[in-house]
């Protein structure tokens, strides 16, 4: 796709993540924020982030990604709010500054795995809280699933298992419910859907609607209710 249709991919995907916001709210409350540094590895445009600056104006907020259209939103919102966060265009995995608090949620790969991640994060935050976010197999995945996320993917006991043979403690565990998933799913297809309705005759159309589709009977025949999302806030 080009830019432009790229660029409006996820303008209605409130984050990036199967979240709500009373959950969202959970998970910050667990994180216990206060001062010192938060650092978001992966942020996108960090909304999550924006809100934990919001909590503890005492706390330097950092986040790092690669994803451009990602980062100028999250600066566009950030002055909006009159917030101060960095947001710093940057490999996240190669973060060597120790920090208090960190999030990482849906960003394993960017470590090469869910175990490589947990243990590299053990770096980067030597003494805190890490706010962690991955994928699981909630059931047993088909073929296609396997394909779609590859044979790394962990159950429920095991990533919790690589949390503590990477030295966490788990202070806190829940997962994405059904509804946060399907709000996930609609919202990341929703302005394309949208761009469709309006310009059905576009050259670009064939490819938005053939994406669409795809994505949606990935989604329903293959991986709703199998692939899982947990959080963790882990504690060294």
């Amino acid at each position: 796709m080009d830019d432009e249709l790229n660029a409006l991919r996820r303008t209605g995907m409130r984050w990036n993540t199967p979240l709500s916001e009373p959950h969202a709210e959970l998970l910050l409350d667990r994180m216990a924020l206060g001062e010192g540094h938060l650092v978001d590895l992966g942020c996108g445009w960090g909304e999550l982030l924006l809100r934990a600056a919001a909590r503890a104006p005492g706390l330097r907020v950092t986040g790092v990604d690669t994803d451009v259209t990602g980062l100028e939103r999250g600066r566009a919102a950030a002055a909006e709010r009159g917030l101060t966060v960095n947001f710093t265009e940057a490999d996240a995995a190669t973060w060597d500054v120790p920090v208090e608090r960190a999030f990482c949620i849906g960003a394993a790969h960017i470590f090469g795995s869910t175990k490589a991640a947990l243990e590299g994060l053990a770096r980067v935050v030597p003494s805190g809280r890490l706010l962690y976010g991955d994928g699981f197999w909630a059931a047993p995945p088909n073929p296609a699933a396997l394909e779609i996320f590859g044979p790394d993917t962990l159950t429920l006991p095991e990533l919790l298992d690589a949390a503590v043979d990477a030295g966490w403690r788990v202070l806190h565990l829940s997962t994405a419910d059904q509804l946060e998933w399907d709000d996930f799913e609609s919202t990341s297809k929703a302005a394309w859907q949208e761009w469709l309705l309006v310009h059905p005759a576009d050259p670009r159309a064939p490819r938005v609607r053939a994406w669409l589709d795809e994505r949606q009977r990935q989604y329903v025949r293959d991986y709703r209710g199998v692939l899982g999302l947990a959080y963790l806030v882990l504690g060294r």
